[in-house]
């Protein structure tokens, strides 16, 4: 089948490609399937050539974010990754550690041309550290006034500075502390998210899932009260807290218009239906189940409009309208 001739045709417009450029980690997050399947783990690289194939799609898309379930710096290929999609026209950004930024990395990342970075935080304090092994709140944050540092010496306005937070129930009293840590750093903004994936049940306790109008309503209020004291030192902070009874219509994820590409090449809708791990099981809303992953095709067979436009996937993103979820979907607690 001539797909080059086709593609112009068929390539989609999203507003975001997840690409996980690599599955390596040096980090052992306590509520990560990265940590928790680490008997049945597949770390690997995406390689260069696999990536080149996305730019096609990459021209046509608002944002690749470089990131997966590992440490995107680990890879040897990720500046010229970050090079590859800012050639073919896209904003690029990733999420990262923090641990491996020296100053040669930090100043490769503002020359790149990077639009945004993100650092991943469970904490506003040392106890953070606990909570993801291998990493520390203090280099976190000399990582983040480094790359501000830089950004002013060499007159670069760019990568935004992000903060990638995730509230733990049982730290959700540390939430109240971050306005007061991060002014002054360079960081325009604090994305919230919530333990989605439960990789096991004993971490079940840790989801932010309220049961009652008046527990949600107290969540609701602190997290507003930080976001407006946040809001005072120039922050903007963004999250979504579900009300209890609500069902979602449509999937937070966004994916009728985004997907996710995993190390081996593999496309899948959704970070959370593509992990690389084999005999494992997670903790759904209806209990414990077996992890299958939701693979729609791989890039050394398709070209990613030729995947995307395959009648399967195409039903698949129809089921969000029609209410007829697939398990792994049904069950999501983002749903």
């Amino acid at each position: 089948m001539p797909w080059c001739w086709l593609s112009p045709l068929l390539r989609p417009r999203l507003d975001w490609i997840q690409v996980e450029v690599t599955s390596y980690c040096n980090a052992a997050c306590v509520y990560c399937p990265h940590t928790v399947y680490q008997g049945h783990w597949a770390s690997r690289h995406l390689p260069l050539t696999t990536f080149a194939k996305l730019l096609p799609a990459l021209a046509r898309a608002r944002l690749v974010y470089l990131q997966g379930w590992g440490e995107p710096l680990l890879h040897p290929d990720f500046f010229n990754m970050v090079a590859l999609a800012k050639q073919a026209g896209c904003r690029v950004g990733t999420t990262t550690n923090g641990m491996l930024l020296d100053a040669e990395a930090i100043t490769r990342l503002v020359e790149s041309g990077l639009d945004l970075v993100a650092f991943s935080l469970a904490g506003a304090d040392e106890r953070h550290d606990a909570i993801r092994p291998g990493t520390s709140f203090k280099k976190v944050l000399q990582a983040i006034q480094a790359l501000q540092r830089a950004k002013e010496k060499l007159g670069a306005l760019r990568p935004a500075i992000h903060i990638a937070y995730m509230l733990l129930r049982s730290r959700a009293a540390d939430l109240a502390k971050l306005p007061q840590v991060l002014p002054g750093l360079g960081v325009e903004q604090v994305v919230i998210s919530t333990l989605d994936f439960v990789p096991r049940k004993e971490l079940a306790i840790e989801t932010i899932l309220p049961q009652t109008t008046g527990e949600y309503e107290e969540l609701s209020a602190s997290l507003r009260e930080t976001a407006e004291l946040a809001g005072r030192y120039g922050l903007k902070v963004h999250y979504q807290l579900k009300e209890p009874g609500a069902a979602r219509l449509l999937c937070p994820e966004n994916v009728q218009r985004a997907l996710f590409v995993g190390a081996d090449g593999r496309v899948s809708p959704c970070v959370f239906a593509n992990l690389p791990v084999t005999r494992a099981t997670y903790c759904a809303r209806d209990g414990e189940r077996p992890y299958q992953r939701l693979i729609w095709g791989k890039l050394e067979e398709l070209p990613l409009a030729a995947i995307w436009r395959q009648q399967a996937y195409i039903n698949f993103r129809g089921s969000f309208f029609t209410g007829r979820l697939i398990s792994l979907c049904r069950n999501c607690l983002k749903m």
